[in-house]
């Protein structure tokens, strides 16, 4: 017989309670605090058991499962992306994950990852920008205001010292809620924000382009007639097959980075040029294996899809910070047993005492 291990508990992060850490840290620090996880990974990227994302499509969306491992700690995530959910109430994206301990694979922690996503989505635009963007640059255009543009903006903003943000959508309400939720935020008060009437007048001027479009469809919203010498392309809504944001002969422009390349061949923009289209992982600029940006004249591009990794560096650092700031609840989620190797203890007839069983006779007798 053994007593259950107490010290093996699984934490539930609700949606609250990351929004709680955003709260209490700021949203700068915690941005960069996601992004230096994010580059400690990187940096470590040969230590992975990688895998691209399973996914499922439909006609309306994906759903996708996004696993990876190290030699500790393994990690998942469950998350969709389905352009029409608006209209049911719904996010376009939403998303869960779970961190497990490689050694005996129990769930250390259950946590949303849809706030969390946008939050890691944008540390790693700004991350990659560190290296491949100008150092000098100031003005972003942000093409798509929907759910991940605020945070792509303050990113940009705290990370990399962006000082003007030139907004376009489609839908005309979408840039008004974005300048709103801006123009609220104190931290954000030294950016100039400026509402655009097109995607090129948005991109005029601009040193970084951040697209970030929702629509399935193979679109080519930055063409190569928008480049400027020395514009660096954040390419984040391209992240399916079938879905496109940039014309293939911007990528032949520029000198093109993804994350995990054989994912970014299948569902980024890339998925439009030959397989021998040359690429640079971002993990071999951080590690110095390989030049970012070479020159101030050089167009860049990052192809982001969105990799496992940014997941399992999230789910760490939402592990640490919750532990420090004594955050969700306990998730009675795994079985505990006196005897492990008897799972059918739990369906097996409770014994009642001879009181209790003659009472429960008599009633069936005298019913």
């Amino acid at each position: 017989m053994h007593t259950p291990n107490p010290n093996l508990t699984t934490r539930f992060l609700s949606p609250l309670d990351v929004s709680e850490i955003v709260l209490h840290n700021g949203m700068a620090a915690t941005l960069q605090g996601m992004a230096d996880c994010i580059r400690y990974d990187f940096l470590r990227w040969q230590s992975f058991d990688k895998s691209a994302r399973l996914a499922s499509h439909s006609a309306l969306g994906v759903i996708e499962l996004m696993p990876i491992a190290d030699e500790r700690t393994y990690t998942f995530k469950y998350v969709n992306g389905h352009p029409g959910n608006a209209t049911q109430g719904l996010p376009t994206v939403m998303a869960f994950g779970v961190l497990a301990d490689v050694a005996t694979g129990f769930p250390l922690l259950v946590s949303e990852l849809t706030l969390t996503t946008a939050l890691r989505t944008a540390a790693t635009s700004a991350l990659a920008a560190r290296v491949l963007a100008r150092p000098d640059s100031k003005v972003m255009a942000l093409i798509g205001n929907g759910a991940q543009s605020e945070f792509q903006a303050l990113a940009f903003h705290h990370l990399l010292g962006i000082e003007e943000i030139r907004a376009f959508d489609i839908d005309p309400q979408a840039t008004v809620k974005l300048l709103r939720n801006l123009q609220q935020r104190p931290d954000a008060s030294p950016l100039r924000l400026i509402r655009c009437g097109s995607i090129r007048e948005a991109v005029r001027g601009a040193d970084i382009v951040s697209t970030i479009t929702a629509d399935k469809t193979n679109a080519a919203i930055v063409t190569v007639d928008m480049l400027e010498p020395g514009m660096h392309i954040n390419a984040v809504g391209g992240d399916c097959p079938g879905k496109t944001e940039i014309h293939p002969d911007v990528l032949r422009a520029a000198r093109v980075f993804v994350e995990f390349e054989p994912q970014t061949r299948i569902e980024g923009d890339l998925q439009q040029l030959p397989a021998d289209f040359a690429v640079t992982e971002l993990w071999r600029v951080l590690q110095g294996c390989a030049p970012g940006r070479q020159d101030a004249h050089e167009v860049t591009v990052f192809d982001s899809v969105g990799f496992a990794m940014e997941d399992f560096s999230a789910l760490r650092y939402l592990q640490a910070q919750a532990q420090k700031l004594h955050l969700g609840d306990p998730l009675a989620l795994m079985v505990q047993l006196t005897d492990p190797r008897d799972l059918y203890q739990l369906v097996r007839a409770r014994v009642l005492p001879a009181d209790a069983k003659e009472a429960f006779d008599s009633v069936k007798v005298a019913a």
